[in-house]
């Protein structure tokens, strides 16, 4: 069985994320989240993801362009 985790809302609108929660989403001092509508409820999501994490997401492109090729590329997706 699942605990239920709660917390109060102060005079500044603040509120104390769980230990627990900020263990699982790695929250640190800091991190940013995300609040997600969804009519009746909200989402909350880790921003906590550094652009250098994405480091090998793609594979390495057999040709490396220059600014100028990207633009053309681009100019003619448009």
């Amino acid at each position: 069985m699942q605990k239920e985790l709660y917390s109060k809302i102060t005079s500044k609108g603040q509120v104390t994320i769980p230990f627990s929660i900020r263990k699982s989403l790695n929250l640190e001092v800091g991190s940013k989240i995300e609040f997600i509508n969804k009519g009746d409820h909200f989402i909350v999501l880790p921003l906590n993801k550094s652009v250098t994490s994405l480091k090998g997401i793609l594979p390495k492109p057999d040709k490396a362009l220059s600014c100028d090729e990207m633009n053309e590329v681009i100019r003619q997706e448009s």
